[in-house]
């Protein structure tokens, strides 16, 4: 009897332990930001001096002006995947597909203001 219950005490000790240490330390998430601006990048190169600054402007102003979710992801989707400011009518639900030449009057003078001087942004 006493060797089962220093079994089980033995096993919860691992198994506090074990859940001690998840907790201690989670999976990083990628930053959202960080992670739009390195797949960006690549597109700016020999287009701008600096790229990253590009990119990360053009999250934080340009795309930040949009307030619907789905228009802003198909817009840093866009961005991301071809290193200028588009939107494709298959990202973007049909209901909204109407908004998209909006949203782009909306983001033009940020993304001017990016694209050429994303230090003043």
């Amino acid at each position: 009897m006493y060797l089962r219950f220093c079994a089980a005490a033995f096993l919860s000790v691992l198994t506090i332990s074990s859940v001690q240490a998840q907790v201690r330390s989670p999976s990083r998430l990628p930053d959202p930001r960080s992670e739009f601006v390195r797949q960006c990048a690549p597109r700016m190169l020999g287009r701008w001096e600096h790229p990253e600054e590009v990119c990360g402007c053009l999250h934080d102003h340009a795309a930040a002006v949009v307030e619907d979710r789905d228009l802003r992801e198909a817009l840093l989707r866009g961005i991301s995947e071809t290193g200028v400011p588009t939107i494709e009518t298959d990202w973007v639900p049909a209901a909204k597909q109407g908004e998209i030449g909006a949203t782009f009057t909306k983001i033009a003078k940020p993304t001017l203001q990016c694209m050429f001087d994303p230090a003043k942004s």
